[in-house]
C-alpha cells in the first residue's frame, strides 16, 4: 500500500516490502508517529549515535535520516523496505547504517529508540547486547501499540537498563521511558538457547536444536513441527531440498540426516532464524552440503532447480493476520520446482491451504492430519 506519513521532519511516502498495490496494510502505525512527535516536542538531542531497534518498515529511520541513525532489525523484508523508503526520500546510500540483530552493536549509544517486538525474548537479547553501549546520558524511548506493551515488557527494560515508566496512551499507542543505570547488575544473556529433541521423531530424535532469540518456539519443539517431522517424505540420492521459512532448521536438518546425498537450502527472512538453522545443522555434524540464505522466500532460487520444498508458512505479519506470505511462498515454490517436484506444507487445518494449492498446482493431497494440523503435498505437473 502506498501512503504518506506526516512527521515533524516532513511528509514521507512509505511502503512495505515487497510492494503490493493490493496490500492495505500501512508501513507505519500510531506508535511510530507518537515516538517521532515526542522526539520533536521534547527537542531530544540527535547529534550523537542514534540507534533504532525493531523499526518495522523503516518509518523511524527514514524520518530521522538527516541524523544518520543506525537501524537494527531481525527482518530482511524490513531492511529492504527501509532501503526503498530511504531512496524514495532521496537519502544517499550509507547515510543510514542498516544493521541486523546478528551484527556487533555500536560501541556507544546516545539515543536508543526501541519499537517493541512481538517476541519478549528478542527484546531481552537486544537490550542485553546493547546495554554495554548505553551510558547515564543515553535517552531511551520505546514505543508500541497498547496491546504490545505488557508488564513483562517494562520489567525487562528495568531489569536490564534501569528505572522505567510509561506514557499515557494516545490513539492506542504508548511510549516507554527508561533512565539508564550503567552500574546495574545485568543478567547473563541466555541466548542462543540449546536443547535436545525428544525421542520418537525420526531422524532428529535426541538431536540438538539451537535457537537464537525471537525464533518461533525458541525453548521447545512446537507441536506443528513435531507433527511435520513424523510425516516427512522419504527419498534417497541427490536431491535439491529447500526448507522454506526454516526457523531453527530442524526440518531441513532432519531431511539431511535421513538423506546424506541431499543438498539442503535453508531460507528465512529472519536473520535470527537463519543463524539458528546454521547452528542447529552444524551442532549435529550433518554430512552433505547445505546453504543458508536470508531473503524473501524463493526469490533468487533459479526456476526449475528444486526437487522438494518443505514449508510451514506463517499466517501473521506482526499483529496482522494475513495469507499473503503463504501465497507468496507457494507461488515461489512452484516456480522453483522441477516438473515432478513436490511442495509439502504443514498448516493449521482451518487455514484451508488445500484450496490455494489446488488453485496453483492443480492438485493437493492430504498426507496426514489430526484435529489441529494437516500435512499437504502438491506436485508440479
Amino acid at each position: 500500500m502506498n501512503d504518506r506519513m506526516t512527521t515533524p521532519w516532513g511528509e514521507l511516502a512509505l511502503t512495505r516490502f515487497p510492494e503490493d498495490p493490493r496490500d492495505r496494510l500501512r508501513a507505519w502505525d500510531a506508535s511510530d508517529e507518537y515516538l517521532l512527535r515526542h522526539l520533536a516536542e521534547r527537542e531530544v538531542p540527535l547529534s550523537g549515535t542514534v540507534v533504532v531497534v525493531g523499526d518495522r518498515w523503516g518509518a523511524l529511520v527514514t524520518a530521522l535520516a538527516a541524523h544518520g541513525p543506525v537501524q537494527i532489525t531481525d527482518s530482511w523484508l524490513a531492511q529492504e523496505a527501509t532501503r526503498a523508503n530511504l531512496a524514495r526520500r532521496g537519502v544517499e546510500p550509507g547515510t543510514v547504517q542498516l544493521g541486523t540483530t546478528q551484527d556487533p552493536p555500536p560501541e556507544r549509544v546516545d539515543v536508543l529508540l526501541v519499537r517493541v517486538p512481538k517476541s519478549l525474548a528478542l527484546l531481552e537479547d537486544q537490550l542485553l547486547r546493547l546495554a554495554p553501549a548505553v551510558h547515564e546520558g543515553t535517552v531511551v524511548v520505546g514505543t508500541g501499540m497498547v496491546k504490545e506493551i505488557h508488564t513483562s515488557t517494562l520489567q525487562l527494560f528495568e531489569r536490564i537498563l534501569g528505572p522505567t515508566r510509561t506514557s499515557l496512551a494516545e490513539r492506542k499507542a504508548r511510549l516507554i521511558f527508561c533512565t539508564p543505570e550503567p552500574s546495574v547488575a545485568r543478567p547473563a544473556n541466555p541466548w542462543p538457547y540449546t536443547y535436545a529433541l525428544p525421542e520418537g521423531i525420526g531422524a532428529v530424535s535426541g538431536r540438538t536444536v539451537v535457537n537464537h532469540a525471537g525464533v518461533f518456539c525458541a525453548d521447545r519443539l512446537d507441536i506443528g513441527t513435531r507433527f511435520f517431522l513424523g510425516h516427512l517424505p522419504g527419498g534417497k540420492g541427490p536431491q535439491r531440498v529447500v526448507d522454506l521459512g526454516c526457523g531453527n532448521g530442524v526440518v531441513g536438518t532432519a531431511m539431511a540426516l535421513a538423506n546424506p546425498d541431499a543438498e539442503v537450502l535453508f531460507v528465512d527472512e529472519s536473520f535470527q532464524a537463519v543463524a539458528s538453522a546454521e547452528a542447529t545443522y552444524k551442532a549435529n555434524g550433518v554430512p552433505g552440503h547445505a546453504e543458508f540464505r536470508v531473503g524473501d522466500g524463493m526469490a533468487g532460487v533459479p526456476a526449475g532447480s528444486v526437487d522438494l520444498v518443505l514449508n510451514n508458512p506463517p499466517f501473521h505479519s506482526h499483529q496482522a493476520t494475513t495469507d499473503a506470505t503463504a501465497w507468496r511462498m507457494f507461488t515461489g515454490a512452484r516456480r522453483a520446482l522441477r516438473p515432478g517436484g513436490e511442495l509439502w506444507v504443514i498448516g493449521n487445518r482451518h487455514l484451508g491451504y488445500h484450496v490455494k494449492l489446488r488453485r496453483l498446482f492443480g492438485n493437493s493431497q492430504l498426507i496426514a492430519g489430526d484435529p489441529k494440523f494437516v500435512v499437504l503435498r502438491a506436485v508440479k505437473r
